[in-house]
């Protein structure tokens, strides 16, 4: 893939709620990186709807090696009552509405002269409305021509609080 910097857009006519459902979009293909990057932050907005299909949905998309105790509580510590962190990377967000994306949900997902330096792996960036800097996610690829799947989520660290729950705002 090289070292220069590409985007991939992702649009969702709505986000999915179970494994059906994720296994129902084109991007589960997997054959890039940036579909199983995508799929997992529209995956992640379902965590306070459905905690259990969220993991589900996620263990799929982390092909043969499943969430471990550590990373399923990491999810519940970082994502329990801040459904709009993992919205805050769709686009028409920002804090000033509460991180209601536009529809349908657009998602985009890039790369840096550093997100293929390392064989069999692909760390991208994604931009939320409510941070600063990107935030990286870490990809796997399974065998030299097998699908990509998530491998490492940096992508939850905490970002600005929606106007709706400042009360300095």
């Amino acid at each position: 893939m090289g070292t220069s910097n590409n985007s991939m857009t992702f649009e969702f006519q709505s986000l999915p709620k179970n494994v059906a459902e994720l296994t129902a979009l084109p991007e589960i293909a997997l054959t890039t990186p940036f579909q199983a990057a995508a799929l997992t932050v529209a995956i992640l907005c379902n965590y306070n709807d459905d905690v259990q299909a969220t993991i589900d949905m996620i263990n799929y998309i982390k092909g043969p090696q499943p969430l471990s105790a550590y990373e399923t509580q990491f999810l519940k510590d970082r994502l329990k009552g801040k459904n709009y962190i993992p919205l805050s990377f769709f686009a028409g967000t920002s804090p000033q509405n509460n991180y209601v994306p536009t529809q349908p949900y657009t998602i985009t997902i890039s790369s840096d002269p550093y997100s293929f330096v390392e064989d069999g792996y692909a760390k991208l960036v994604i931009k939320s409305s409510g941070a600063d800097s990107v935030r990286p996610i870490k990809l796997r690829r399974k065998g030299a021509e097998g699908p990509w799947f998530l491998w490492e989520n940096y992508l939850l660290s905490d970002i600005r609080q929606p106007v709706a729950a400042d009360p300095w705002a």
